[in-house]
């Protein structure tokens, strides 16, 4: 079922939530375990991040060096099929365009259409470690822009081989990401808003946003979506703290901030146990009020962990 379909047929919030592949050489056991306690809430559907792949350099005897590939999260089409065969929930794959070229993708969208996963997440994906500023991978998709076209093209029928015939169409339900704060790539939020708008014209049906800890950032980006044409759903990414750690490698890695009032909390406490029990307090609150508001959709990004997400849904749902 779509993801548009989930939203427009529900009278409530829904829930949603957000993997991670297990590490490379993990079973799949691993993964259930972390998913299962968070099923007993019906999420709408189960997102599966995608890992790039990356290289190493490997020193020989003689000094110079091997590149090798590597991928330390493989597997996100596998799981997804497992997921819906498992659960028998809709599972959303992460396709990005590091790594990928078109051919790579359209292979992925056939192999994602023949398993009858009817939803994806178009984003462009992160720089590869070591590298200053993102690089496509040559003769593949530039940006989520890009990738959203050559989906909607897919859709229409029309594969990278023009000489093709009688083609299938696709039937994909696209989404794609959005940030209240501003992608760190952007200069301003107004020149983001613009690119946004166009992911939207493209093909992208509903939008989810990078994580954020003060509402009224959600609320503010929402009203400016709005006032420029932008209305299509705006599903709320939330992420409770776990550690001391997070209120310093947050922000760095999302580029977004955390309000003075949680970081003076959490600075006070001895331990990650209570830092816990503030980050998931804090999170309640943010998401009785986004109900309130109406959101379409809580969607968690669990980062692999179910407690504190079930620990939200307990007092939520």
């Amino acid at each position: 079922m779509k993801i548009i379909d989930h939203i427009q047929q529900a009278d409530k919030t829904l829930f949603s939530f957000e993997i991670l592949p297990p590490l490379k050489g993990a079973d799949i056991k691993s993964l259930y375990q972390g998913i299962d306690p968070l099923m007993d809430f019906n999420p709408s559907f189960i997102d599966v991040t995608y890992h790039r792949e990356d290289f190493v350099l490997k020193k020989r005897q003689d000094g110079s060096y091997d590149r090798i590939s590597t991928r330390k999260r493989p597997g996100t089409v596998a799981i997804c099929a497992a997921l819906q065969n498992h659960y028998k929930v809709d599972a959303v794959p992460h396709l990005i365009c590091g790594g990928f070229t078109k051919e790579d993708t359209e292979n992925a969208l056939i192999e994602l259409n023949f398993l009858g996963i009817d939803n994806i997440l178009a984003l462009r994906g992160d720089a590869r470690k070591g590298d200053t500023h993102f690089e496509p991978e040559k003769g593949g998709n530039k940006n989520a822009l890009d990738l959203i076209h050559q989906v909607k093209n897919m859709n229409a029928g029309v594969y990278l081989d023009e000489e093709l015939s009688n083609t299938a169409e696709s039937n994909f339900c696209t989404g794609a990401a959005c940030y209240p704060e501003k992608h760190a790539d952007a200069p301003n939020l107004e020149s983001d808003l613009k690119y946004l708008k166009r992911k939207v014209e493209a093909g992208a049906e509903f939008l989810v946003t990078q994580m954020f800890f003060d509402n009224q950032k959600y609320i503010e980006f929402v009203e400016k979506c709005r006032s420029v044409g932008i209305n299509v759903p705006i599903i709320p990414g939330i992420k409770p703290i776990a550690t001391r750690k997070q209120i310093y490698t947050l922000p760095k890695l999302f580029h977004i901030d955390i309000p003075v009032e949680l970081t003076s909390e959490i600075e006070n406490c001895k331990d990650d146990k209570l830092i816990a029990e503030i980050g998931t307090s804090w999170a309640i609150n943010q998401c009785k009020e986004l109900m309130k508001l109406g959101a379409p959709v809580l969607h968690f990004y669990t980062m692999g962990k179910s407690e504190q997400t079930k620990k939200i849904c307990e007092a939520i749902f």
